[in-house]
């Protein structure tokens, strides 16, 4: 037999190339490890998570007319960072007058409505509300 086993050829799936520098340095200020862009600590990487929206949540928003501002994205991904750490799975997100449900551990808006939609409607299948303010 001569299978051999080669250091990174075990997983099966393809790995693209890592963006932004490789190399990890401490920063000045604080000490922190900075990695990637510019001088953004790891922690601050991690602080960026991305809020994703499913294609029905999308076609709902572009049908309602409702448009989300990259600070207003902001401020529901740090609420969302709170309902996190209080255990929160399935949550209902309340911004102004739009109402969305999100999956918290995939940070995923599974469906988003106006007010004059979210009238009337009952929520099921959520543990949790969170209240943007």
């Amino acid at each position: 037999m001569s299978d051999r086993m080669l250091v990174g050829h075990l997983a099966p799936g393809r790995v693209g190339p890592i963006q932004g520098k490789r190399t990890v340095a401490a920063s000045e200020d604080n000490g922190s490890a900075a990695f990637g862009t510019g001088n953004a600590t790891f922690r601050q990487l991690l602080d960026r998570a991305e809020l994703k929206f499913s294609h029905h949540a999308e076609q709902r928003l572009r049908q309602r007319g409702i448009e989300l501002k990259p600070e207003q994205l902001d401020r529901i991904a740090s609420a969302l960072n709170r309902a996190e750490a209080k255990g929160a799975k399935d949550s209902l997100v309340l911004f102004r007058d739009i109402a969305m449900i999100v999956n918290i551990p995939n940070r995923t808006v599974i469906t988003a409505m106006d007010g004059s939609s979210a009238q009337e409607h009952v929520f099921t299948q959520i543990d949790s509300a969170v209240v943007v303010s």
